[in-house]
Parts: C-alpha cells; structure tokens; sequence
C-alpha cells in the first residue's frame, strides 16, 4: 500500500511538472532594466555592475558576427542534437524573412560560452529579443510561438 501512495505522488508531481513546463515554454518574458551587464566587442568576459543577469544587456554586431535588424533581432541559442532548436529554427527564420527590418541570429552554444555565460543561458533554445540598439528586452527558453514573436516586434516598436 505504501509502494502505491509513493507511486500516486510521484506521478501526481510529473504531471504538475509537465504541465507548468508546457505552460511556460516558448513564452516571452520581459526583461527587467534595474541592473545588469553590459559586453563590451573584444572582451571575453562581461563588465558587471551589479549582478551577473541579463537584465539591460546590450549585445553588439560585432559580438554577433552580423548586423542587428532595423526594427529588432531575435537571438537564438541552440546546440547540434537539439531536436526543439530545429523548430525554433524554423519560426524565427520564417519570421526574418516575412517580417521588415527583422534579423535573426543563431548561435552555437558551445562555441560561444562567452555569452552563454554573460547571459545567464541555461538551456538551448533561448532566444532573446533585441531592439534596433541591440539592448535585450525579452527572453524566453523554448520553442518560441509565431504569435508571440509577432507580438514581441510590436512591443519593441512602442517602446
């Protein structure tokens, strides 16, 4: 019987898991402008202010190896076996070239942990959303929605 009360809670937990997991996946969220990092071209590691976090991160060209997009960019970071990151892929690239003055970079993970670090990633895909400056101003771990990267362009237009 107690087998069976330990059997109950653990599926009980996965299920609760699982389904706060599908909720938050691919949603953007905001990022906060109190403190944060700035990276600098050329240098390996971030200068801090305050607190290592992506909040008002900044993210350059050059530290891309492109152009920023005119309206926004969307950053993502994947990994060779990533099966999700391949549609990730898919939406962003789709939203680049439909979308006017919208860039999409992709970046390997693994041989970029400079920023990985500098931007707190912790699991591939993460796409960040920048503006025309290229300062981040939302994030989100997952496969991205179409809709919401839509939403997210309007949002960096109106700011």
């Amino acid at each position: 019987m107690e087998g069976l009360l330990v059997a109950a809670a653990a599926l009980l937990g996965a299920t609760g898991f699982g389904l706060w997991r599908r909720r938050v996946d691919g949603r953007l969220r905001q990022v906060a402008h109190s403190h944060g990092l700035a990276l600098r071209s050329g240098a390996s590691t971030p200068e801090r202010d305050t607190v290592p976090t992506a909040d008002a991160s900044v993210i350059t060209p050059s530290e891309l190896g492109q152009d920023l997009g005119r309206v926004a960019t969307f950053v993502s970071f994947s990994t060779a076996f990533c099966q999700p990151c391949r549609a990730n892929r898919q939406v962003l690239g789709h939203l680049a070239t439909t979308a006017d003055g919208v860039a999409h970079v992709e970046i390997d993970a693994e041989s970029r942990l400079d920023l990985v670090r500098a931007l707190g990633v912790t699991r591939t895909p993460t796409t960040f959303v920048l503006d025309a400056s290229g300062a981040v101003r939302q994030r989100a771990t997952g496969v991205l929605r179409l809709d919401d990267a839509r939403t997210a362009i309007r949002q960096v237009t109106d700011a």
